[in-house]
């Protein structure tokens, strides 16, 4: 196991430069001003103004930073030391006072040592771990009494299906009851392509929805949303299309499977 979470680290890190330059996280842009979360998560996060934060795999930190521009004072923590690096130094460019960490997930409150009102993980997280039970008890032992835990990810049945195909139609293509790794080898990311990585060799894990519950649930928390959404926020297959909205949807207007899946839960006064 620790084979591949060394091969994904080294991904990530390698990943981050081209990341941080290209289109699709428009660093440029939230600089200048532009938001970068989106309504279903600032639904989700609701008030945070003056509240801690913690925000697990943020990546180089634009959404963190996006948690300061809304008035939290939030700590970004991600195991990749280049993705921490470039972090801080866009806390500095932007002036936004947001703490910065590097922790694998299952490492962070013994990294930290410290609780927060709330835990934050959204968006192409949960299929790097590869297993729930150590993620789910460091929440809540980040997690002050009467804290809460809001996890927006992909639907665990939209993670089934072929990624690649163009045609329209839903193909089954990985096991949902999957708990082996799962490698990958692409000289692409969703956010760029026609890379040249040096580490071009990933694994993932698929993450049934009973898992991603019953472990928050045995971790102490207790449950207070589960809901599904017919649209994903970024475009999981070739032929979703772009609403207004941003949110990526199958043609048509179909609303065939769930693309999103939001979960959240409350540690016990």
């Amino acid at each position: 196991m620790d084979e591949y979470i060394e091969a994904n680290r080294a991904h990530w890190d390698e990943v981050v430069a081209p990341h941080r330059a290209g289109d699709f996280y428009d660093v440029e842009g939230f600089i200048a001003g532009k938001p970068r979360l989106d309504p279903l998560v600032r639904e989700a996060l609701g008030e945070i103004e003056g509240g801690k934060v913690l925000h697990l795999q943020c990546h180089f930190g634009l959404d963190t930073l996006d948690l300061a521009r809304l008035g939290a004072l939030p700590v970004g923590v991600d195991f990749s030391a280049r993705a921490v690096e470039a972090a801080r130094e866009l806390a500095a460019e932007t002036g936004l006072k947001a703490r910065f960490v590097q922790a694998a997930v299952g490492e962070v409150q013994r990294t930290l040592g410290e609780t927060f009102e709330l835990v934050f993980t959204s968006y192409g997280v949960l299929t790097w771990l590869p297993e729930l039970t150590s993620w789910a008890r460091d929440i809540a032992t980040c997690l002050d009494p009467g804290g809460r835990v809001v996890v927006i990810d992909s639907h665990p049945t939209s993670m089934v299906f072929d990624d690649e195909r163009r045609d329209g139609e839903l193909r089954v293509r990985y096991p949902y009851f999957e708990t082996t790794a799962m490698r990958f080898r692409e000289q692409a990311t969703y956010a760029v392509g026609g890379l040249a990585l040096e580490h071009d060799v990933t694994y993932e894990w698929m993450h049934a929805i009973e898992e991603i519950v019953m472990s928050l649930l045995e971790a102490g928390l207790r449950l207070t949303v589960l809901r599904e959404y017919p649209f994903a926020a970024w475009r999981m297959y070739p032929f979703l299309e772009r609403g207004e909205d941003g949110f990526w949807r199958l043609p048509d207007g179909r609303r065939d499977i769930p693309l999103l899946l939001r979960v959240e839960a409350v540690k016990p006064e």
